[in-house]
């Protein structure tokens, strides 16, 4: 054990090391000021994220322990990617129960939509396989929104082309970030809410946009979700793979890494598939900075959800916030901090 955390702090310090030198380097380069949501405080958010990745290690390790796996985290990676019992096989069959799977995953959560939401999506939601004429060029899963009225619903797609793209153990994770309590519930709501400007309701903002999945990825943990040890440490994991993922975009783009050099990194960091490897790379090279949004997007969010719980003590509601936070359409994530601190300040009076 004691070897296993020693290796997992030399990991830390790489991911804080190569983060500080990326923002240090091109804290003038748009890409770079995406990271820190604006120049002068690139320091403090990535600060703030090495602080949590010390939180998901010592998760990691605790689930490790838990499972009975003996060995270091990457070898623990690699047992997720090669064991079979961790994906359906690439069959009818297979593709068959995971979207069974999926379904029940999404409707568990639908079931308790009222203890941590106000406002909910009237919009109906389905689970799709991705159509065999695109798959091969669609990612490994991905939400098509539903219209403003409803007629045609949400799609939660999962791209069942290769099935150890889609690992068992990322299931919950998955389904929370794509449909619900992620972008469905967020997307439907802004998209319902008519007396807002256009450019709220159908614009969209990566930060907001991704910051909301991966926060939703997080708060089912609070109220009982992820009980199965791999389901979380599926959780943790792709808290990880946002990490990375600044690493990556902010060195494709502040220090102008090649392609080799993001897929080595991924490699040595994450349990990714070939497959994903050469799609997430891809993606990165043309959208600089949407990769980091996630993570600058979801730490503004508990930031300003641990502001509230402090300055209102008792009188918080964890259902208010949220309904502040996605009422109010897709917003920059300046502007997401005056509503919430507005909303703090009708509170205390």
């Amino acid at each position: 054990v004691d070897g296993r955390r020693q290796r997992a702090d030399v990991s830390r310090r790489k991911i804080a090391q190569a983060m500080l030198e990326l923002l240090r380097e091109g804290e003038a380069d748009p890409s770079a000021d995406l990271v820190a949501e604006r120049a002068g405080v690139g320091r403090r958010t990535v600060f703030r994220l090495f602080s949590d990745m010390e939180g998901v290690f010592r998760e990691m390790h605790a689930i490790m322990d838990r499972v009975g796996f003996k060995g270091d985290l990457p070898a623990f990676f690699k047992y997720l990617k090669e064991d079979p019992k961790f994906h359906y096989p690439t069959t009818p069959e297979g593709k068959a129960a995971y979207l069974k799977r999926a379904t029940e995953i999404v409707d568990a959560v639908r079931a308790r939509l009222d203890e941590f939401c106000i406002t909910k999506p009237k919009a109906p939601l389905i689970v799709k396989q991705v159509e065999p004429y695109r798959e091969k060029g669609e990612a490994a899963a991905f939400l098509d929104p539903a219209t403003p009225d409803g007629k045609k619903p949400g799609i939660y797609y999962v791209n069942t082309v290769d099935m150890t793209g889609l690992p068992i153990f990322e299931m919950e994770t998955l389904a929370h970030h794509e449909a619900l309590p992620g972008h469905h519930l967020q997307i439907s709501i802004s998209l319902e809410q008519g007396a807002l400007p256009k450019f709220r309701r159908f614009g969209g903002n990566s930060a907001y946009e991704e910051g909301w999945a991966l926060y939703s990825e997080y708060f089912p943990k609070e109220f009982g979700f992820y009980s199965d040890p791999y389901q979380d440490f599926g959780r943790l994991y792709d808290e990880l793979l946002r990490a990375v993922r600044l690493v990556v975009d902010s060195g494709l783009h502040a220090k102008h890494w090649t392609r080799a050099q993001v897929m080595d990194y991924f490699r040595q960091n994450t349990p990714e598939s070939e497959r994903d490897l050469v799609a997430e790379t891809n993606r990165y090279i043309v959208w600089p900075g949407q990769a980091c949004s996630y993570k600058v997007g979801m730490l503004k969010i508990l930031e300003l959800r641990e502001r509230a719980k402090q300055q209102l003590g008792p009188a918080f509601s964890l259902r208010e916030f949220h309904d502040v936070v996605l009422r109010n359409g897709a917003v920059p994530m300046d502007i997401l901090e005056d509503v919430v601190d507005s909303w703090i300040a009708t509170k205390r009076r």
